[in-house]
C-alpha cells in the first residue's frame, strides 16, 4: 500500500442492507486460517530466497506470481499473466476467470501482490493475496457457480503507484469495462494493531473523496452486515486514491473492501472499541519487519471469511428487483404530479418528463428509447442544435415525487437510470436518487461523475426502503453539473415499491 494519510471516521450500517445478498453470503464456506497462512509462508520463503522482497521488477515477484497461478492453473481457473513495463523493468497482473456466470456482469475481486524493496511485504500485501487465493480456491472446491461472472486479480507495482490495476483497467474496451459490476480490493487485512476499516462506499462520513459510484454503497452494506453478525464494529475509511481501486471508481465501476490499518496510530477511541494499543496499526509497513510474525490472526480469519462472505453474496445477487405485492410505481407514461425543485439552480436540461430524442457526441448521451413506453424522466428531452444543447447546466436539477403512504414490511425501491457525461465531467457531477422523509432528504442511491466519456445505457437499481415502513415519504430524484462546465445528461424509467 502506498503512503497517503488515511482519514477513518463512523460508517453508517445496516439500515439498508439487502435480506437477499444476507441470505445469499449465509452459504459463503468458512475460510480456513491455516491454508491463508500456509500461502502466507510460501510466500515470505519466497521473499527470502530472492534478496529479501517480492517487490516490482525483482525475481521475488515474478516467483510470486508463478505460485499463484500454479494453483489457479490446477483448481479450473482460466488465468492470464499481464504484462507491463514501468520504470525499465517488467511487470507482471494476474488475472484468473473462473468459467461461466454472466460476463456481461462481472464481479472482481482484487489485491496487489508486490512488495516494496525493503521487505518481504507479508502484511502489505501478501495478506490481501493470500484470502483472495484461498477464497478462489474455495469457489473451486465448492464448484461455486454464481449468477455472475467471477473474476480475480492480483496486481503489481502497486507500491509504485498503481501501475498494475491501473495498466489492466486501460487495457479493457469500454464495453469490456462497463461489463465489470463491481471490484473488490483487499490491501491489508492483517494489521498486527487491526482496525476493521470499510470503504465509504455511501459517504455517510461526509469526509474526502466522496462516495464512490453507484453500487459502492451497496458493497459497503454487504461487508458491514458480516462484521455485524459477528459483533465486530466497523468505522469508514476514504476513497483517498490509496489503493488498487483508484483506476476502477475513476471509471465508474462500483468499489468496496477491508483496510486493517497502515502506518496510522490507532486512537484510545479505537483502542476502546477494538482493542490494541494506542500505536502504528502496523509498526513494519514498508519495513524489512513486515514478515509473517507482523500478522494479527484473529484478524486475518475474520477478514478472509468477509471476502468469502461478499463473493458468494454479490456474486450471486440478481439484477431483478424481488418479487411481491407493488405499493407504488410509475413509468412516466402518465403525468402523476411529479414536481421541481424549489432550489434548483440548473440553467438548462432540467428534469422533466418527455419522449426523448436520441443525442450523440462521440458517444450516446442521452438516448431516445425508454425502459418501457415512450416517455421518461429525463434531463432536457430535446436534442437539441448539439449534444449540449439540452444538457444540465449551471448547477442542480431535482423532480420530486408525489407523497407515497409506505405500509409496513419489508419494501424495495427499484428503478431504471442511467448518467452519461463525456471527458470533461469530474467527481463532483452525478446522478443521485433521494428519500424525502419529513424535514430529512436521504441519499440512497448516487452515481458520481468522472473525467471519462460514460455512454448512457440503462441500468436497474434497488434500494432496501424498510426503514420508512409506516412513513409518508417523497422521491427525489438529483442530476448535477456541478463542477467546471461539462456536458451531462441522466434519466430515470419504471420506478416502483414493492412490500414482500
Amino acid at each position: 500500500m502506498r503512503r497517503i494519510s488515511l482519514a477513518a471516521t463512523t460508517t453508517l450500517l445496516a439500515a439498508f442492507v439487502a435480506a437477499p445478498a444476507q441470505a445469499a453470503a449465509l452459504q459463503a464456506p468458512d475460510i480456513p486460517l491455516a491454508n491463508v497462512k500456509s500461502h502466507l509462508t510460501q510466500l515470505q520463503n519466497i521473499a527470502t530466497a530472492n534478496g529479501g522482497n517480492r517487490a516490482h521488477g525483482q525475481p521475488g515477484y515474478l516467483a510470486s506470481v508463478t505460485y499463484l497461478k500454479g494453483l489457479l492453473d490446477a483448481a479450473g481457473f482460466v488465468t492470464q499473466q499481464q504484462s507491463f513495463t514501468y520504470n525499465g523493468a517488467t511487470g507482471y497482473n494476474l488475472i484468473a476467470d473462473w468459467p461461466g456466470g454472466d460476463t456481461s456482469d462481472t464481479l472482481m475481486v482484487g489485491a496487489h501482490l508486490d512488495s516494496v524493496a525493503a521487505g518481504p511485504g507479508i502484511n502489505d500485501n501478501a495478506t490481501g493475496s493470500a484470502a483472495n487465493l484461498e477464497v478462489a480456491l474455495a469457489v473451486a472446491r465448492t464448484g461455486f457457480q454464481p449468477r455472475r461472472h467471477l473474476r480475480f486479480g492480483w496486481w503489481g507495482a502497486e507500491e509504485l503507484g498503481l501501475r498494475g490495476s491501473t495498466f489492466y483497467v486501460n487495457s479493457l474496451s469500454a464495453a469490456q469495462r462497463s461489463a465489470i459490476g463491481g471490484y473488490l480490493n483487499f490491501d491489508m487485512v492483517g494489521s498486527p494493531n487491526p482496525g476493521y476499516f470499510l470503504y465509504d462506499g455511501d459517504n455517510s462520513d461526509g469526509t474526502g473523496a466522496g462516495p464512490g459510484p453507484a453500487g459502492s454503497a451497496e458493497i459497503e452494506q454487504t461487508l458491514a452486515a458480516y462484521f455485524s453478525s459477528i459483533n465486530v464494529p466497523t468505522r469508514g475509511t476514504d476513497f483517498d486514491g490509496r489503493s488498487d481501486y483508484g483506476p476502477f471508481i475513476a471509471n465508474g465501476i462500483p468499489a468496496g473492501g477491508i483496510f486493517t490499518g497502515a502506518e496510522g496510530r490507532k486512537t484510545a477511541a479505537q483502542v476502546e472499541l477494538w482493542g490494541g494499543t494506542t500505536g502504528a496499526f502496523d509498526p513494519c509497513y514498508h519495513r524489512a519487519c513486515d514478515t509473517t510474525s507482523n500478522v494479527n490472526d484473529t484478524a486475518l480469519n475474520r477478514n478472509s471469511d468477509a471476502i468469502a462472505y461478499a463473493v458468494w453474496a454479490l456474486a450471486e445477487e440478481s439484477e431483478e428487483p424481488p418479487p411481491g405485492e407493488t405499493v407504488w410505481s410509475d413509468t412516466f407514461e402518465s403525468a402523476t404530479g411529479w414536481s421541481a425543485g424549489t432550489g434548483d439552480t440548473a440553467t438548462s436540461g432540467r428534469w422533466e418528463r418527455g419522449d426523448p430524442a436520441a443525442t450523440s457526441s462521440g458517444v450516446a448521451t442521452q438516448l431516445g428509447t425508454t425502459v418501457s413506453g415512450t416517455f421518461d424522466l429525463v434531463t432536457g428531452a430535446s436534442a437539441g442544435a448539439s449534444a449540449g444543447a439540452n444538457d444540465v447546466d449551471g448547477g442542480i436539477t431535482t423532480s420530486r415525487s408525489p407523497a407515497v403512504t409506505l405500509p409496513s414490511g419489508t419494501l424495495t425501491l427499484s428503478f431504471s437510470w442511467y448518467l452519461s457525461h463525456l471527458n470533461n465531467a469530474t467527481s463532483a457531477d452525478y446522478f443521485r436518487v433521494s428519500v424525502v422523509a419529513g424535514s430529512t432528504t436521504t441519499s440512497v442511491f448516487s452515481q458520481a461523475g468522472a473525467a471519462s466519456n460514460r455512454a448512457a445505457a440503462w441500468q436497474t437499481a434497488t434500494v432496501n426502503l424498510s426503514a420508512y415502513a409506516g412513513q409518508s415519504v417523497r422521491l427525489q430524484v438529483e442530476a448535477a453539473d456541478a463542477g467546471t462546465a461539462s456536458l451531462v445528461e441522466a434519466a430515470f424509467d419504471d420506478v416502483r415499491i414493492l412490500r414482500s
